[in-house]
């Protein structure tokens, strides 16, 4: 990592608060209106990062000298939350955005930052390609594997579950290096998006329907040395300490404006809704109130657990040390906060009853919440990872036995 990556701007509870209102504003009156015709004819949401690239958020880690805001941790999880209240397919392409530009602020060198992040605030996407089918849920174990033509690379891979795919202008993209002996020897590359052999698959899915989240085939894609991130070989540090560690705060915090969003739609619904036969609402129910209760006790631990880390996260950055220290953490952040998505957005359709099974805000949310459960690490592998470590076996990430 550079000396350039260093977060400098020291922030204040009160800085934080005035930030969530600024991307609260923009959400609230450009994102959130789009959220249903997003889903309904599966859109992907440019125009709405647009909006968040003119006023800096998608540049909300990148240093100054480069066009970004300079901002932290904090400021990129509550961003990813408040998008996530208005459109989770939105939050999602943004974390992913976020991710792939803050893996060039740790690793790139001075040309690829200035020539991928400084375009950034002029509406430049960037995402991760890193899962291939082969490998099912180990999304960071490839078989596909770079090879060499002169300086340049040869890039042959079949990706799946590439966020924004066909839509993005550039992919951190990983695969294993030339003529690799190991699995862990992998490397990263700078993919620029309009390169020939790039094609992108159709996404047809439950929900989060504007993230376009598809298979992505890339057929002899040549890419120059000077887009390689990083070092040959480096790969599996980038992936561990460059990419999950910004890729899980992200998600997790979108899981949370998620759940946020449910319990607030749903409140206001049960508090408006009357049942004219006794003159009763629906919050007039006990048994509707402490389902409400619930999911607002689910979120409100999640709350302080996600400022925590991300000033975890700060810290580390700042002191030079590997990201990866904070994985376990961020993987059990990640579950909680997908699972209280789904709690809040099941309950949502039960306080609501029939008008919340018609199409509509809670029945999107259900169907959007689902897919937390099974983005990478899916809770079921997340739990094995936490269980291993609890008593004291290997995680198994790259060789049977342990690495």
């Amino acid at each position: 990592m550079t000396k350039q990556s260093k977060q400098t701007a020291i922030l204040s509870n009160d800085d934080y608060e005035e930030l969530r209102t600024e991307i609260r504003g923009l959400v609230d009156q450009f994102i959130k209106p789009n959220a249903e015709v997003t889903d309904r004819e599966g859109r992907f949401p440019r125009a709405n990062l647009n909006v968040l690239a003119e006023a800096g958020w998608n540049g909300v880690l990148i240093p100054e000298c480069y066009g970004g805001r300079g901002l932290d941790y904090v400021a990129f999880a509550l961003a990813a939350e408040e998008i996530g209240r208005g459109c989770p397919s939105t939050s999602l392409v943004y974390v992913m955005h976020v991710g792939a530009a803050q893996t060039i602020v740790l690793y790139g060198n001075e040309d690829q930052k200035e020539r991928w992040l400084r375009p950034v605030h002029h509406g430049l996407i960037g995402t991760y390609s890193t899962s291939e089918k082969a490998s099912g849920g180990h999304w960071w174990f490839n078989f596909s594997e770079a090879a060499r033509d002169g300086n340049d690379y040869i890039l042959n891979a079949e990706k799946s579950f590439t966020t924004s795919a066909g839509e993005a202008d550039f992919y951190v993209f990983q695969t294993r290096s030339p003529e690799a002996k190991v699995p862990t020897d992998v490397s990263f590359f700078i993919v620029d998006g309009s390169l020939p052999g790039i094609n992108a698959g159709v996404w047809e899915a439950l929900g989060v329907r504007g993230n376009h989240s598809g298979p992505i085939k890339y057929e002899n894609v040549r890419v120059q040395a000077q887009d390689k991130l990083g070092a040959e070989g480096q790969g599996r540090e980038i992936l561990e300490s460059g990419v999950s560690p910004v890729y899980l705060i992200g998600l997790g915090s979108t899981w949370l404006g998620v759940a946020e969003a449910a319990l607030e739609a749903a409140t206001a619904y049960v508090k408006a809704m009357v049942h004219r036969d006794f003159n009763k609402r629906l919050a007039d129910y006990q048994i509707i109130r402490q389902q409400l209760a619930e999911v607002k006790v689910s979120i409100a631990g999640l709350k302080p657990w996600q400022l925590s880390l991300a000033k975890q996260l700060n810290e580390l950055q700042a002191q030079g040390r590997p990201q990866v220290e904070l994985l376990l953490p961020l993987v059990e952040f990640k579950i909680q906060a997908s699972e209280a998505a789904n709690l809040a957005a099941k309950t949502a359709l039960d306080v609501t009853g029939g008008y919340g099974y018609k199409k509509g805000i809670f029945e999107r949310l259900y169907r959007d919440a689902r897919a937390g459960i099974a983005m990478g690490p899916s809770n079921n592998i997340a739990r094995e990872w936490i269980g291993k470590a609890l008593v004291g076996l290997p995680l198994e990430l790259w060789h049977e036995g342990g690495d």
